[in-house]
Formats: C-alpha cells, sequence, structure tokens
C-alpha cells in the first residue's frame, strides 16, 4: 500500500485520465489494456517515468516510485502469465486462492494423509525424548 494518500483534487484528475479505472486514497486502478501497452514499451527500451509521462500522468501527483514499481509488478506478471494475466483480475473474491482439494484424487489424498501421520509420529517421538530429558535433568538437582 502506497504510503501517499491523494486528496479529493488529485483524485478528480487522476480519474480523468482515460487509462485509470478507479481512484481510492491511496491506490490508482489502471485499465489492463494501459498494462499491456506499458509493459511493450517497457520491453522496447523506455522508462517507466517516461511512459507514465507520456501516458498523461503527473509524476508530482503520484510519485515515481508508484509508477516504477507498478511497471514492474506489471511485467513480472506479463512474463509469467502473458497479456491474459494482466487482462484478468486476480486479486479479492475471484482469485483462485490455494488449490481447491475437491478435485484431488483418492491416491493423492491417502498420500497426504501418510505423509501427515509420519509427521505426527515424529513430533510425538521428540515430544517423548524432551520429557525423558526433563526428567533426567530433574534427578540431578
Amino acid at each position: 500500500m502506497s504510503k501517499i494518500i491523494f486528496n479529493e483534487i488529485q483524485r478528480k484528475q487522476l480519474e480523468a485520465n482515460p487509462n485509470v479505472a478507479s481512484v481510492s486514497d491511496r491506490a490508482i486502478q489502471y485499465h489492463a489494456e494501459f498494462k499491456i501497452r506499458a509493459v511493450k514499451e517497457n520491453m522496447n527500451g523506455k522508462g517507466p517515468t517516461q511512459i507514465f509521462i507520456e501516458n498523461g500522468f503527473d509524476l508530482d501527483v503520484i510519485g515515481v516510485k508508484k509508477a516504477t514499481s507498478s511497471l514492474c509488478r506489471w511485467r513480472d506478471t506479463y512474463k509469467t502469465y502473458g497479456e491474459q494475466g494482466l487482462l484478468e483480475e486476480r486479486r479479492g473474491r475471484g482469485s483462485t486462492g490455494r488449490p481447491s482439494t475437491k478435485d484431488v484424487s483418492p491416491e493423492k489424498k491417502l498420500e497426504k494423509a501418510e505423509a501427515r501421520i509420519k509427521y505426527l509420529e515424529a513430533e510425538l517421538e521428540l515430544l517423548k525424548k524432551l520429557e525423558e530429558l526433563e526428567r533426567q535433568a530433574k534427578k540431578r538437582y
């Protein structure tokens, strides 16, 4: 989350930009088309500040760090998921989150259960050893 807090005038200025989807007190949501265009321009050699200025952003309002960090994040997403990664919202309710356990095969469930049993048995053995060491230490004193 940004340390910059936008006032009402700054929010209206940012909302007027065609590349902005929405603005809150601290965050700017950009249109996916802008993100894709910005990543491609950046890969062709343009810097983040130049890209944001050419697309109508006042860096005194949003800050140079926001432009740089946003572009870095978009570039990583683009490399991992391609254009589709920037078109889809992967946060919040629509997010996939952890893999679902509903679609797990019985073999996989058994494998996970056996691994958990093995872990718990090892933990129990460790606790037994600790208790024995504590008993021995009490006898000495």
